[in-house]
C-alpha cells in the first residue's frame, strides 16, 4: 500500500514522545508499505535526522515553521484571525503546495495524519484519511490556562482553547478513521462527536531495546523525572509538583543519601537553578541515551495533574524495569495496577511515602520492574500495536 504520513515534527527516538511513536510506527509499517512523509521543522539542523528516515521512507519531505510560538506574527494571527496560537505556529504554505503537488503527481492508497494541526496543510482530496490524535488538545490548553494563567488574563487564553476545540471537531470530522492513543481520550472525543465511530490505535514502546542495556545503579540511588521534552508545559508542571512538594519531604528523611535528577531536553532555566541553589537536584539535558537514565536511577516519580494520551516515558521506563510511581491521571490508558506493577499515588505525602517504600525495600523495587517490563511487553510493544493498523487500512481501502 502506498501511504502519505503528515506529523508536525520529524520522527526520531532522540526527542519527544509523539517523535518516537512516529518513528516506530514509520519502522515497522515500512516492512509492508511504502512512505512518503511530509514534516515541520523549526530550522535546518533537524535535517540530521533525515537519512535516518530514508531507511524506511520512500521520500522525506520537510518544511520551515516558526521556531518559537510566542512571536508579535503568531499571537495577532491568533488573536484575531480564525485558528488558534496550535495551528497558526504549526503552519506552513510551502507545505500546503507541496502537497496539493504530491497528490495530484502521485497516486496514494491512504493519508494517515498525526494530530489535528497537521490537517489544514490538506486541501480536498478523494483520498481516505486516517487521523490518529496522540492528546487532546484543548485538554492539555485548559489546564495549563486554569492552573497557570492569571485570572485577569484567562479570558483571553480561554478564547484559543475555544478555538482548539472548534477545529479538533472540524478536521476530526474530515477524517475516514478516527483514533485516540487511549480509553479515556476517547470517551472525550466520543462526547465531542457522538455519532462518529473512534477507534484506539495506542502507544507503545520498543522492548526490547530499552532492556538491552543495563548499567550499575547510581548511590546514593535517584528519584528520576525523565526523559522529557520540557517545551511540553505538563512536564514543567510535574516537576514544579515533584521539587516543591515531593522532594521535601524525602529530604527530610534521607537529608543527601537520596537525589533528584530531572533529565530531559528544553530544560527551562528556572529548574537549572534550582539545582544550582540545591546540590541534590541533578539535571542532565540532553543525555545521549535514555535507556542510561533509565536503567541507572532507582525509581520515577511522575506527578502528572494534566490529562490527555499515554506517556510514552513511563512506557520507556517500565520497559527498562525501573519501578514508576505516578498519579492516576499520569498512568491514564495504561490498564496497570497499583502495586503490582506501578505505584499509583494521587497526593505528594502519598507519593513520598510510597518512594520511600521503594527505595528501602530493594527486592519490592525489582518485582515492581519485572511486573513493569513484562506488563508492556505483553500490551505495549511497538510490534503488536503497529500490527493493529493492517486491518484498519484494509478496511478504509476497500
Amino acid at each position: 500500500m502506498k501511504i502519505l504520513m503528515l506529523v508536525p515534527y520529524l520522527p526520531t527516538i532522540t526527542m519527544s514522545g509523539g517523535q518516537t511513536r512516529w518513528y516506530n510506527i514509520i519502522k515497522y509499517l515500512a516492512r509492508e508499505h511504502d512512505i512518503t512523509l511530509f514534516s515541520l521543522i523549526k530550522d535546518d539542523s533537524e535535517r540530521k535526522f533525515i537519512p535516518e528516515l530514508l531507511k524506511y521512507c520512500k521520500k522525506v519531505e520537510v518544511f520551515k515553521r516558526p521556531q518559537k510560538p510566542w512571536t508579535l506574527r503568531n499571537v495577532l494571527l491568533s488573536v484575531f484571525g480564525p485558528f488558534p496560537l496550535l495551528v497558526v505556529r504549526n503552519w506552513s504554505f510551502e507545505e500546503r503546495k507541496a502537497l496539493k503537488r504530491e497528490l495530484r503527481l502521485e497516486k496514494y492508497d491512504l493519508i494517515h495524519t498525526e494530530t489535528f494541526y497537521v490537517m489544514p496543510h490538506l486541501g480536498r482530496t478523494n483520498v481516505p484519511i486516517i487521523q490518529v490524535e496522540q492528546t487532546i488538545w484543548h485538554e492539555v490548553y485548559q489546564h495549563h490556562v486554569v492552573t497557570e494563567i492569571p485570572l485577569l488574563l484567562r479570558p483571553l487564553f480561554l478564547l484559543d482553547v475555544v478555538k482548539i476545540i472548534y477545529w479538533e471537531k472540524h478536521y476530526w470530522k474530515k477524517a475516514n478513521g478516527l483514533f485516540a492513543v487511549s480509553e479515556e481520550d476517547r470517551n472525550i472525543m466520543q462526547k465531542l462527536l457522538p455519532k462518529n465511530k473512534i477507534g484506539i490505535i495506542p502507544n507503545g514502546v520498543d522492548c526490547s531495546y530499552y532492556n538491552e542495556i543495563k548499567t550499575k545503579k547510581y548511590y546514593p540511588l535517584r528519584i528520576l523525572y525523565g526523559v522529557s521534552n520540557f517545551e511540553w508545559l505538563q512536564n514543567q508542571e510535574a516537576v514544579k509538583i515533584l521539587l516543591n512538594k515531593v522532594w521535601p519531604k524525602l529530604k527530610e528523611i534521607y537529608s543527601s543519601k537520596v537525589k533528584v535528577w530531572i533529565v530531559g531536553r528544553k530544560m527551562p532555566d528556572w529548574i537549572i537553578k534550582r539545582s544550582q541553589d540545591d546540590s541534590d537536584i541533578i539535571v542532565t539535558e540532553n543525555i545521549e541515551d535514555a535507556r542510561k537514565a533509565y536503567s541507572s536511577a532507582g525509581v520515577m516519580i511522575t506527578p502528572i495533574e494534566g490529562g490527555g494520551g499515554t506517556r510514552i516515558k513511563i512506557l520507556e521506563a517500565m520497559a527498562a524495569g525501573l519501578p514508576v510511581i505516578s498519579t492516576s491521571t499520569g498512568i491514564a490508558g495504561l490498564n496497570v495496577t497499583d502495586g503490582e506493577n506501578v505505584f499509583i499515588a494521587d497526593g505528594p505525602s502519598e507519593m513520598a511515602k510510597k518512594a520511600k517504600r521503594l527505595l528501602e525495600d530493594k527486592d519490592l523495587a525489582l518485582k515492581i520492574g519485572r511486573n513493569a517490563r513484562e506488563h508492556v511487553r505483553k500490551y505495549f510493544d511497538w510490534k503488536s500495536i503497529v500490527a493493529m493498523h493492517e486491518p484498519i487500512y484494509k478496511d478504509m481501502t476497500k
